[in-house]
């Protein structure tokens, strides 16, 4: 968390000159998603670490790798229309949990650029939404 919050902090800071990257071959990317509160209506934005798959963005619903659901899952399943920026630009996504076999290979190519995965997921006692990031048309 404290990587996240650290993370979080530099982009202000630097108004957004320094924090975000694209993924490398073996390395996920860094973007910033934002979503409107489920509550109070209001933008809310946190980075969160991608890959692309085609046209879309694929990260990760987790918090810290504790149990729970991060305000942003809670908040995008309530109202899937966000803003992803990214390096080079932004982008306007919808955003849903990828299920099945779909899952299974988005999770297949997270464990490929991080070989703890499983371990960290092991560590929740809910499975670990694959969320999934899709251009709007």
């Amino acid at each position: 968390r404290l990587f996240w919050f650290t993370h979080r902090r530099v982009y202000r800071l630097t108004g957004g000159r320094v924090g975000l990257w694209r993924p490398k071959p073996n390395s996920w990317g860094a973007a910033r998603l934002t979503v409107v509160g489920r509550r109070t209506g209001a933008e809310r934005s946190v980075i969160v670490g991608y890959f692309e798959d085609g046209p879309n963005l694929v990260t990760l619903a987790m918090n810290g790798w504790g149990d729970g659901e991060p305000a942003w899952w809670l908040n995008l399943q309530a109202n899937p229309d966000a803003r992803v920026d990214v390096r080079g630009g932004e982008r306007l996504v919808t955003g849903r949990a990828a299920q099945g076999e779909e899952r299974e290979r988005l999770w297949s190519r997270w464990r490929e650029i991080d070989k703890n995965l499983d371990a960290y997921a092991a560590r929740r006692s809910t499975e670990t939404a694959v969320v999934i990031l899709e251009p709007r048309p």
